[in-house]
C-alpha cells in the first residue's frame, strides 16, 4: 500500500525484497512498465481515470520521451552505469577517494620514490667503471660478427640471386619459343589451303560423298529393269504367345490375390506353395510376353523392309532419272563452290587441309607444354619480363662485388661467423663477470629499475583511467546527442498518426497537430482563433480524444511491427454521441491491426461491435448484523443504525 503505513514483500528469485524502490525496479524490469502512471498514461484507460489525465500528462510525456528517444531501460541502466563510474573516478575525497586521485597519489609517490633512486645511482656509476673495458671489448667483437654476418648475408644473396638468374633464363627460353611458336602459327592461319573454314569443307566434302554414293546407286538402277514381286506374308506368330502370356499373367495374379483375401478375411491358413505357384505361373507368363514382344518387334521390322523395298521397286523410272539429274546438279553447284572439277580433288583439298590444320593444333599443343594456360597477347611481355629480371639479377650479382663470384664464400664466411660469435660469447662473459661484481656493492639498482618500471606502469594506468573518464563522458554526451537527433523524426511520426485519428473523431475540427520537439506538449490548430493552441485549454472531451489519438500513435511507435491487444474502459464517457460514434468508427480501424477490448456499462456501441460479451455484475450481499464497538460513540445516546442509509 502507499503511504507511510504501508508495507512490502516482494519475493522472487532470491531473497524477500522490502524496500518499495527496488521492488519498483524488480517489477519495471519484469513487465515493462515502470510505475502505476506509466501504466495509466500508456495501457489500460478506466473511464473514472479520464479527469486525472492533467495530472498523469507528466507521465505520458515522459513515456513518449522514453519511447521514441530509445530511452528505454536499457538506455536508463547505461546512463546510470556511466554516472556511477563517472563519479567512482572523479571522487576527490579523502575518506573516500575515486580512482583518478588514487592513481594520481600513486604516481607522486612513484615518481619521488624514482628519484631518490637515481641520486643513489650516482654512487653506483663509479663502480660501473670497471664494466667498461669489458663492454668496448663485447662491442668490437660485435661489430666484427656484425660484419661476418653482412658479408655472409651478401654471399646467400648472391647464391639466390644466382638461383633466380638461372629460373630467368629458363622461362626466357620458354617465352621466347612460345613466341616463335605463335609467329609460325599465325603464318600457318594465313596460307590455308582452302578458303573455307575446315568444318564447312568437311561438311561440303561429305555432301558430295553422299551424291555420288546416290549418283552410283540411280546408275545401277536405271541400268536394267525393275522387277516387283508381290509374296502373301505369312501370319504373325506372336499373337497366340501374346495371348497365352496374358491369360498366365491373370492366372497367377489371381491365385496370388485369392490366397492373400483368404488369409486376411478368414482364418483358414493357406499353404505358402500357393503363393509360390501363383507367382511361377506369373513369372512364365511375363517371359512369354517378353518373347512375343520381342516376336513382334522382329515381325514389324521386317515388314518396314519390306514395304520400303517394294516402294523403291514401284517408283517410277522417270522420277530416278529426275532425282539423278538433281544429284549431278547439286554435285555441280559444290565442286563450282570449291572451284574444283571432280569429287576426288576435293577430297585431297579435304585432306591438304586436316593436315594444314593438324600441324597448327600440334603447334599450338607445343606451346601449351611451354607456357601453359597464359595468354597468347601476354607472351611476348611475360618474355620481356623475364630478359628484364636476367638484367636485373645480373646488375645485382655485380653490385655484390667480387664475393659473388667467388665459389665458396658462404662456407668459408659461414666458419669465420661461427668464430666470432664464439669470441662474443666470450666477451659476454666477461662482462657479466665485471656486472656481478658492480652488483655486488651496497646499492641496490634492481630496486630503482623496479620503482622506474612500476612508476610507468602506474603512469600508464593513470592514463588510462584518464582516458576511460573522456570515454565515459563522451558516451554519456553521445547518448543525449542521440536521444536529441532521434527525436525530432519520432515526434513527427507521432504528429503523423494522430493527425488522422484527431480529424477523423472531431469531424474534421482539428486536422492539425504538432508535438513539441522538446518537452512534448501537444497543440492543435484551432480554426476559429487561426492559431496554435494548448490541448489542456480545450474542453475535456478534446483533451480526451487528442490523449486518445495519442496513446494509440505511442502504441503503434513502441510495438512496431508487434501487435499487442488493447484494453478500454469506457474511455469515451465524457464525449457527446457523435463523437463517441466517430471515436468508435476509429477503434473499428484500429481493429484492423490490433485486438481491442471495450469495457463499458452503455449498450449505444453495442451495433458496433463485432461480438458483444454481456458480463453478471455482482450479486452477493453483506447480511452479517454489526456488532456494536464498545468505544464507539455512536453507541451513547440511541440505537445503532445499519444498513444503505447509515452514514
Amino acid at each position: 500500500f502507499a503511504g507511510s503505513k504501508g508495507t512490502v514483500d516482494l519475493r522472487y528469485d532470491g531473497p524477500p525484497i522490502a524496500d518499495p524502490a527496488l521492488a519498483d525496479q524488480v517489477l519495471a524490469e519484469l513487465t515493462g512498465i515502470p510505475t502505476e502512471a506509466f501504466f495509466r498514461s500508456t495501457a489500460s484507460v478506466r473511464h473514472h481515470e479520464l479527469a486525472d489525465l492533467a495530472r498523469d500528462e507528466s507521465a505520458l510525456r515522459d513515456r513518449l520521451q522514453a519511447s521514441i528517444s530509445g530511452a528505454d531501460r536499457g538506455t536508463s541502466r547505461a546512463r546510470k552505469t556511466l554516472d556511477k563510474a563517472l563519479h567512482e573516478l572523479n571522487t576527490k575525497g579523502d575518506k573516500n577517494p575515486g580512482r583518478l586521485k588514487v592513481a594520481e597519489t600513486t604516481v607522486a609517490q612513484a615518481a619521488a620514490a624514482v628519484e631518490q633512486g637515481e641520486l643513489a645511482l650516482a654512487q653506483l656509476e663509479r663502480d660501473r667503471d670497471t664494466l667498461s673495458g669489458a663492454r668496448e671489448r663485447r662491442a668490437d667483437a660485435g661489430t666484427a660478427l656484425a660484419e661476418r654476418r653482412a658479408l655472409l648475408e651478401k654471399a646467400r644473396q648472391a647464391e639466390r640471386f644466382t638461383a633466380e638468374q638461372a629460373a630467368a633464363r629458363e622461362r626466357f627460353e620458354r617465352f621466347r619459343h612460345a613466341v616463335e611458336i605463335g609467329a609460325e602459327i599465325d603464318q600457318l592461319a594465313d596460307s590455308h589451303p582452302a578458303a573455307e573454314p575446315l568444318p564447312v569443307l568437311r561438311q561440303i566434302v561429305e555432301r558430295l560423298r553422299a551424291l555420288d554414293g546416290t549418283i552410283r546407286e540411280l546408275r545401277a538402277l536405271l541400268a536394267g529393269e525393275i522387277e516387283v514381286t508381290f509374296v502373301v506374308p505369312p501370319p504373325p506368330t506372336w499373337r497366340p504367345l501374346s495371348r497365352w502370356a496374358i491369360v498366365l499373367v491373370l492366372i497367377g495374379l489371381a491365385i496370388t490375390a485369392g490366397t492373400f483375401a483368404v488369409d486376411a478375411l478368414t482364418t483358414t491358413e493357406l499353404p505358402y506353395q500357393l503363393l509360390l505357384v501363383g507367382g511361377i505361373v506369373a513369372g512364365i507368363g511375363l517371359i512369354l510376353a517378353l518373347v512375343a514382344f520381342w516376336l513382334r518387334r522382329g515381325y514389324k521390322l521386317h515388314q518396314e523392309l519390306r514395304d520400303i523395298d517394294i516402294d523403291r521397286r514401284l517408283r517410277g523410272r522417270s522420277e530416278m532419272e529426275q532425282e539423278l539429274h538433281e544429284a549431278e546438279a547439286d554435285t555441280a553447284r559444290q565442286l563450282e563452290s570449291l572451284g574444283l572439277d571432280d569429287v576426288p580433288l576435293a577430297e585431297n583439298l579435304l585432306a591438304r587441309e586436316e593436315a594444314h590444320v593438324q600441324q597448327i593444333e600440334l603447334l599450338e599443343a607445343q606451346r601449351a607444354g611451354l607456357v601453359g594456360s597464359e595468354p597468347v597477347e601476354t607472351l611476348p611481355r611475360l618474355r620481356d619480363a623475364a630478359a628484364l629480371e636476367i638484367e636485373q639479377k645480373t646488375h645485382a650479382l655485380e653490385a655484390l662485388g667480387p664475393i659473388a663470384k667467388e665459389p665458396r664464400a658462404r662456407e668459408r664466411l659461414e666458419v669465420e661467423v661461427r668464430d666470432e660469435e664464439a669470441a662474443l660469447e666470450r666477451a659476454r662473459d666477461d662482462e657479466a663477470n665485471a656486472r656481478a661484481r658492480v652488483d655486488a656493492n651496497g646499492v641496490d639498482a634492481e630496486q630503482v629499475a623496479g620503482h622506474a618500471e612500476r612508476l610507468a606502469t602506474w603512469r600508464e594506468q593513470l592514463a588510462a583511467l584518464q582516458r576511460r573518464e573522456r570515454v565515459y563522458a563522451a558516451t554519456l554526451d553521445a547518448i543525449g546527442r542521440a536521444e536529441q537527433a532521434t527525436m525530432k523524426s519520432a515526434t513527427r511520426y507521432l504528429e503523423k498518426r494522430m493527425v488522422g485519428d484527431i480529424a477523423a473523431v472531431t469531424d474534421g475540427r482539428y486536422r492539425r497537430v504538432r508535438v513539441d520537439d522538446k518537452t512534448l506538449d501537444i497543440a492543435v490548430f484551432a480554426p476559429e482563433k487561426d492559431d496554435w493552441v494548448d490541448v489542456r485549454s480545450l474542453s475535456q472531451g478534446t483533451l480526451d480524444v487528442v490523449y486518445l489519438a495519442a496513446r494509440i500513435g505511442l502504441v503503434r511507435l513502441v510495438t512496431g511491427d508487434r501487435r499487442p491487444p488493447l484494453i478500454f474502459d469506457d474511455p469515451f464517457v465524457t464525449l457527446d454521441d457523435r463523437r463517441a460514434a466517430r471515436a468508435l468508427e476509429l477503434l473499428r480501424t484500429v481493429a484492423a491491426d490490433f485486438q481491442v477490448i471495450y469495457l463499458t456499462t452503455s449498450s449505444r456501441y453495442d451495433a458496433a461491435a463485432d461480438a458483444v460479451v454481456e458480463l453478471p455484475g455482482p450479486t452477493a450481499i453483506d447480511d452479517h448484523p454489526i456488532e456494536p464497538s464498545p468505544n464507539d460513540p455512536m453507541r451513547v445516546g440511541g440505537p445503532v443504525v445499519s444498513g444503505p442509509g447509515a452514514a
